[in-house]
C-alpha cells in the first residue's frame, strides 16, 4: 500500500482547475444504463470510485470509448444481467457507495436487478430504506439474501408504474435511483421531499435532453412522466467538485497560502464561499474563479447574539456534510471557537483524535460534535503518523499534514484517491513537498 510523506509548514502559490464532481459523475454513469444509444459525458474525474463504476459498466457490457481527458462516450447496448450474479460484479459493487444507482436503471429498462449491500466510505449508518422504499412503491418486489448479502429486485408487473413516493429523508443518491427508475415507468411519479443539489439538477438536466420529461428540477418536489425509451446525448459536462473547491480553500487558509481556484461554477456553489468567510477566511469572485489571498491570520466570526458560532450540515441548500472534516481542520488554526456539528453521520469526526495528537485543541462533545478553540498559527500542528480512515477525513488529515511543521505520514491513502485525482502531483505544481512511495 502507497503512502504520503510530506514536509509541511510552508505556505503554497498558485492556480488550480477544480476536478468533475464525483457525486454527479457517479450518477451520470449510471444514467447510461438507460439507453441503448450513444451518450457523450465530459469533465469526468480520473479517481477510484469513478473507475470502479466504469468497471462495473464494462463488465456489464457497456461499451466505453475514450476521446480525451475525462472525455468518454458510453453505449449500453449489448447488456448482460447475467453478469450482476457472480462474485466479481458483488466484489466490485460492495466496494464503493455508487454502486446501487445502477439498480434503478437497470430494473426499469430490464425489469430485474441484484446488488450487493454497496460499500464506501465507514462514516456511519448509511441506510438503503431511500432507494428501497422508493422502488418497491413504483412496483418492484424485493428480496434479500443473506447467504451472499445481495438484493433481488423484479417488476411483478409488465413495467414500473408511477407514484407519489414522500420520501422519509432528502437522500441524494436515493432521489437518483427513484428519478432513472421512473423516467421509464408507465404514468406519473411524484417524489417529494426530494434531494435538488446541483448535482440531481445536472442529472435531471440529462435525462430530459436523452428524452425524459421532468419537472420541479432545483426544487424538492419532482414530477416525471414516463417515456417508453430514451435516446442518446451528444454531449454532457460535468460540474466542478463543490467539495474539493472547499478542500483548496481550506488548504490556502490554512498554509496562508495565496491560491486562485478557476472555473469553479459559482452559480452551483451555494453557501460554501459564505461558510468559509465566517471562519474569516478573505476570498473575492474573479470572474467565474475563486481568488484566496495569503492570509497570516483568520478571525472566526460569532453568531448576531455573540454566542459561539456553529457550523452544521444539512441538505441542500444547506452546507453539504462532506466539507465539515475540512472546515474542522481550518478552525484549528483560526482565531476564536467554533462547534461542528456534524448531523448526518455518527462517525464522520471520529478523526479529530489524529489532530489532537498533532496539536490541535478540539473537544469531542459526542459522536455529532465537537468544539474547536483555534490556535491563530501561534501554535503550529505537529507532523504525525496519520491514517486515512475515508476519503473526506483523508483529504482533511492532508491538508493538516501541509501546514504542520515537520513530516508527517498518512497511510492508506488509496482512501483519499477515491475521491481526489491526482492529488500529489497537483499539490506539488503549487509547491507543496509531498511526495507518493510505493
Amino acid at each position: 500500500m502507497s503512502i504520503f510523506q510530506i514536509k509541511g509548514g510552508f505556505p503554497l502559490k498558485g492556480e488550480i482547475y477544480p476536478q468533475g464532481a464525483k457525486n454527479e459523475s457517479l450518477q451520470v454513469l449510471c444514467a447510461v444504463l438507460l439507453t441503448s444509444e450513444k451518450l457523450r459525458i465530459k469533465n469526468i474525474p480520473e479517481i477510484g470510485d469513478v473507475k470502479c463504476l466504469m468497471k462495473i459498466l464494462k463488465d456489464l457490457g457497456v461499451l466505453v470509448k475514450k476521446n480525451g481527458i475525462g472525455d468518454y462516450t458510453f453505449q449500453a447496448k449489448n447488456i448482460n444481467t447475467e453478469y450482476l450474479n457472480t462474485k466479481k460484479f458483488r466484489e466490485y459493487g460492495k466496494s464503493i457507495r455508487g454502486s446501487i444507482m445502477i439498480a434503478g436503471p437497470l430494473l426499469s429498462r430490464f425489469g430485474k436487478v441484484c446488488i450487493p449491500i454497496p460499500g464506501g466510505d465507514r462514516i456511519g449508518r448509511r441506510r438503503l430504506d431511500a432507494h428501497l422504499t422508493g422502488l418497491r412503491l413504483l412496483g418492484s418486489r424485493i428480496h434479500y439474501h443473506n447467504e451472499y448479502k445481495y438484493f433481488d429486485l423484479r417488476i411483478h408487473k409488465k413495467s414500473l408504474t408511477g407514484e407519489y413516493i414522500l420520501m422519509e429523508e432528502a437522500s441524494i443518491t436515493g432521489t437518483a435511483n427513484i428519478i432513472m427508475a421512473a423516467t421509464l415507468a408507465k404514468g406519473k411519479t411524484t417524489i417529494f421531499n426530494a434531494a435538488c443539489e446541483p448535482y440531481i439538477q445536472q442529472l435531471c438536466k440529462l435525462l430530459n435532453k436523452m428524452g425524459a420529461k421532468i419537472k420541479g428540477i432545483g426544487s424538492n418536489l419532482i414530477n416525471i412522466i414516463g417515456v417508453k425509451e430514451l435516446g442518446g446525448c451528444e454531449q454532457h459536462t460535468i460540474l466542478p467538485d463543490m467539495v474539493e473547491i472547499g478542500s483548496w480553500i481550506g488548504l490556502a487558509a490554512i498554509t496562508c497560502s495565496e491560491i486562485k481556484i478557476k472555473n469553479v461554477s459559482w452559480k452551483n456553489l451555494g453557501i460554501v464561499p459564505n461558510t468559509f468567510q465566517k471562519m474569516g477566511i478573505k476570498l473575492e469572485k474573479v470572474q467565474d474563479d475563486i481568488y484566496i489571498p495569503s492570509q497570516k491570520s483568520y478571525q472566526i466570526k460569532k453568531s448576531l447574539n455573540n454566542a459561539i458560532l456553529t457550523i452544521s450540515d444539512a441538505p441542500w441548500p444547506g452546507l453539504t456534510p462532506d466539507l465539515l472534516s475540512i472546515l474542522t481542520v481550518v478552525a484549528t488554526q483560526a482565531k476564536g471557537s467554533v462547534l461542528i456539528h456534524q448531523k448526518m453521520f455518527e462517525s464522520r469526526l471520529f478523526f479529530v483524535d489524529k489532530l489532537i495528537e498533532m496539536g490541535a485543541q478540539i473537544i469531542l462533545c459526542d459522536p455529532h460534535r465537537a468544539t474547536v478553540i483555534g490556535l491563530n498559527h501561534q501554535s503550529p500542528l505537529r507532523g504525525s503518523i496519520l491514517n486515512s480512515p475515508d476519503i473526506r477525513a483523508g483529504i482533511s488529515l492532508l491538508i493538516a499534514a501541509l501546514s504542520a511543521k515537520g513530516t508527517s505520514i498518512i497511510k492508506n491513502i488509496e482512501q483519499i484517491d477515491r475521491g481526489y485525482e491526482n492529488i500529489d502531483e497537483r499539490l506539488r505544481i503549487l509547491g507543496a513537498n509531498i511526495l507518493r512511495i510505493t
